[in-house]
């Protein structure tokens, strides 16, 4: 059997992706466009742009956020950090990550250094985040739970093959661009909360867009970059977990991808969504509430008393408070360091419990609403539920509305829908 290096090199050229995948990509484009064009005025945003103006170079690929045109490999590191920047992009949990923000980018950049189609941009970023997902899942949880962050280094592999399809690298090429990206390829969940997680994704971009481009100019490596006896998997606390690649190239993991309509972490969105479903609650009257979640989620979004707004992107406790007291979690300014300090919103939050529950899976929440009358409202939500592609568009159009304006996302979906050349799309997100 080919080794995973082998096999990813071989799905990158021969995938031909059609079908629900494919419409599936489309709106992760979209929502992803949002989120950047929204993300830009972000200090991380501002500090790469700066960056990329003061390095200067040739003028391959646009930023989102200037009228600036850099080298594409600095365009996929800016534009994949500033779509991460709020934290508010689409996620898999098969494999814990955040695809499109590292995969994305590098599509879009490789896309205009080759002069690729709108088609041929889409196609290759699809590749990629699937493969993405693959090479999270062949990583295993062990990945994660010692530290890692997989989107900046599962994403790093799907970046570079993405890239690699555009710029037309050939079989042997390919192998040698994943084994550059195993040496490149890094990220840690030490940096959640700090502008050091959305720089990951763009590192992930980054890293995909030059190692396709050093493989093109003959830079050579390992042929078994992930699975090696010194690859990546095995120095990296992955457990090569058999079975990954199973059906790849006919099974679409992506299609499974998750979109965010809060602007804060993933693992507060089913106690988000429980609590929008219960009927109005007037916060005076809210005594205590109790939120029952996944394990996993205490070791990421627990911060009791966050006093930044990036901070309150990670804590079920002020979740909960903003959403009832009626603090739109669906824009991204509401997470402010002032409201952090709003004196109604800090007592809710203390009245607020979270506490672990095996039984549930990483995607449900149960709330408890205890009132001071001693009523109670019993709320559950599981994002896994099934949910139609329409009603997914419908969220994710909505939600590009709010960020972009109804007219610019309008336009935005046109440009998508009729496969527009990298750079034209770009060109909406430069302004």
């Amino acid at each position: 059997m080919n080794g995973i290096t082998d096999s990813l090199a071989g799905f990158a050229r021969d995938a031909a992706p059609a079908g629900p995948a494919a419409q599936v990509l489309r709106l992760s484009l979209l929502d992803w466009c949002a989120v950047a064009f929204a993300g830009r005025d972000e200090p991380v945003a501002r500090a790469l742009r700066a960056q990329a103006r003061e390095e200067g170079g040739a003028p391959q690929a646009a930023l989102v956020g200037a009228p600036v045109r850099a080298p594409a490999r600095m365009a996929a590191l800016v534009n994949g950090a500033t779509s991460h920047a709020l934290d508010y992009d689409d996620t898999h949990f098969a494999h814990i990550g955040h695809p499109s923000v590292a995969v994305i980018p590098a599509a879009l950049a490789a896309g205009e250094l080759a002069g690729a189609s709108g088609a041929d941009v889409q196609a290759a970023a699809l590749v990629g985040a699937e493969a993405s997902v693959r090479v999270g899942l062949w990583l295993g949880r062990g990945h994660y739970q010692t530290g890692f962050h997989q989107t900046a280094t599962a994403g790093a592999f799907g970046a570079t093959l993405a890239a690699a399809r555009l710029l037309g690298l050939d079989h042997d090429q390919t192998v040698m661009a994943l084994g550059l990206a195993s040496t490149r390829a890094s990220g840690l969940k030490g940096q959640f909360g700090t502008m050091g997680k959305p720089l990951n994704a763009g590192l992930a971009a980054s890293t995909g867009v030059e190692a396709a481009v050093w493989a093109r100019h003959g830079v050579t490596s390992d042929t078994r970059g992930l699975e090696g006896p010194q690859g990546f998997g095995p120095t990296h606390h992955g457990a090569g977990a058999a079975g990954a690649l199973d059906g790849l190239g006919r099974d679409w993991l992506f299609e499974g991808v998750h979109h965010k309509f809060h602007a804060c972490c993933h693992g507060l969105h089913a106690t988000l969504e429980a609590l929008a479903e219960a009927p109005a609650i007037d916060p005076a009257t809210v005594e205590r509430v109790e939120v029952a979640t996944h394990p996993r989620w205490l070791r990421v979004c627990a911060i009791a008393a966050p006093r930044t707004g990036l901070e309150a992107k990670f804590s079920y406790a002020m979740a909960v408070a903003m959403a009832l007291t009626g603090h739109d979690t669906a824009r991204p300014g509401t997470f402010t360091d002032a409201l952090c300090a709003e004196p109604a919103v800090v007592d809710l939050r203390d009245r607020v419990s979270v506490r672990p529950d095996e039984g549930l899976s990483e995607l449900q929440a149960r709330v408890t609403v205890h009132l001071s009358d001693g009523a109670q409202h019993a709320l559950f939500h599981d994002l896994d539920a099934p949910q139609p592609l329409g009603a997914r568009a419908a969220r994710i159009r909505a939600k590009a509305d709010t960020l972009l304006g109804h007219a610019s996302a309008d336009r935005l979906w046109q440009l998508i829908e009729q496969d527009a050349a990298p750079g034209t799309l770009m060109a909406e997100l430069a302004g």
